[in-house]
């Protein structure tokens, strides 16, 4: 049977004389994928991700707030434990995320307007939701 490639089905393979032999690892690479995309499922997966719009307090729950900001306050520098639900704004797209966190107050920065507890966290008054604690339930109780 006679086929188009006779001529040259039986010759020695060729070998440059300019250009060294590429590694197996080298030809190899020439044939993995490429990603002409890059970041897009990045950018894919943030878009995707949700965040908690930022909630409007009327001006009564913001009294209530600085009342007891005001209580803990008076109390300083006695140990006072609370709990504490505030906005973290999220640093890339609307919105954000409440966060609670629970500590002891070390002082209550008015040029700042920030709750600073003993473990470090500061926290924008502005921002916060809710304050509970012991302080309050003996308050509310009586």
């Amino acid at each position: 049977m006679n086929t188009p490639y006779d001529d040259i089905l039986l010759l020695p393979h060729h070998v440059s004389e300019k250009h060294p032999p590429m590694s197996r690892l080298d030809r190899a690479a020439q044939f993995s994928p490429f990603a002409a995309l890059t970041g897009y499922e990045a950018a894919v997966e943030e878009t995707a991700r949700l965040t908690d719009r930022r909630i409007e307090l009327d001006e009564g729950e913001k009294a209530a707030i600085d009342l007891r900001l005001t209580l803990v306050q008076e109390r300083l520098p006695d140990p006072i434990k609370v709990t504490i639900t505030y906005f973290v704004p999220d640093k890339k797209k609307a919105g954000g995320a409440y966060v609670s966190v629970s500590g002891t107050v070390k002082k209550i920065d008015d040029y700042e307007r920030a709750v600073i507890l003993r473990e470090g966290t500061s926290i924008p008054i502005d921002e916060i939701l809710h304050i509970n604690g012991e302080l309050f339930d003996d308050i509310e109780a009586g």
